[in-house]
């Protein structure tokens, strides 16, 4: 299973992108907005991109897979 190795919320924050400006210029979408929020990781490859591209990281800084037991 994947999971977030960092808060995205937080660290967005820290890049100087807050939910209010990425809802606002249509960065990202509301619906995937609220699945990072809950700590799903079920959002797409396009979105995961705009987050590497405003963060400047690898997707691998942002999520790790786990094992299921």
């Amino acid at each position: 299973m994947l999971k977030y190795k960092v808060e995205i919320i937080d660290e967005l924050k820290k890049a100087g992108y807050s939910t209010y400006r990425i809802r606002k210029e249509k960065i990202l979408a509301e619906g995937t907005m609220q699945r990072i929020r809950e700590g799903s990781t079920t959002i797409n490859l396009e979105s995961l991109g705009v987050l590497c591209n405003l963060l400047k990281c690898q997707p691998g800084d942002l999520v790790e897979w786990v094992p299921e037991e």
